[in-house]
């Protein structure tokens, strides 16, 4: 399967890069050059949980995980497995601006945070506030909206494009 910034919503996060698209699927075993990623005859909801359970020793290991969009945009590879042991490619078929922005305030919740820019009338939630030090916040946008909080800075950045 296939992902672009515009099919992103169908990722289970977390997901895990993989160095190859070289997987298989046989009976309910999704392999990947040769070893186990995922037994979807185990009950569990996700690949890890499923991953715990099956009898196989020779899995495939899985050292690093994406968290969120951002994580998957900023990634190098391009070939995952997300949690529901979906194997797909991410594409990047689309170059976005990137543009800075002052950073107005900063509002402090249970469990999050909400950062406020200048010249950008909504606010961007985030798991947790910047460093004292960031005075600004380079944003993603698409067709000329802004569209993500994609890093913080100390000064302001030319702007420029990411491939998205």
């Amino acid at each position: 399967m296939v992902i672009t910034y515009k099919t992103i919503r169908r990722i289970a996060f977390p997901a895990f890069p993989l160095p190859s698209s070289n997987w298989e699927e046989q009976d309910g075993l999704l392999y990947l050059d040769n070893k186990l990623l995922d037994d979807k005859n185990m009950k569990g909801k996700t690949l890890g949980l499923r991953r715990l359970q099956t009898p196989f020793k020779d899995l495939f290991p899985l050292k690093a995980a994406v968290m969120d969009t951002l994580g998957l945009l900023k990634h190098t590879k391009n070939n995952f497995i997300d949690n529901d042991g979906v194997p797909f490619l991410y594409e990047k078929t689309h170059s976005a601006s990137l543009k800075y922005h002052k950073i107005r305030k900063i509002e402090q919740k249970n469990s999050a945070s909400v950062v406020w820019l200048k010249g950008v009338n909504f606010p961007f939630k985030i798991p947790r506030p910047p460093n004292a030090d960031t005075s600004w916040a380079g944003v993603l946008y698409l067709s000329g909206i802004p569209w993500m909080l994609y890093e913080y800075s100390e000064f302001q950045k030319s702007d420029t494009r990411r491939k998205v």
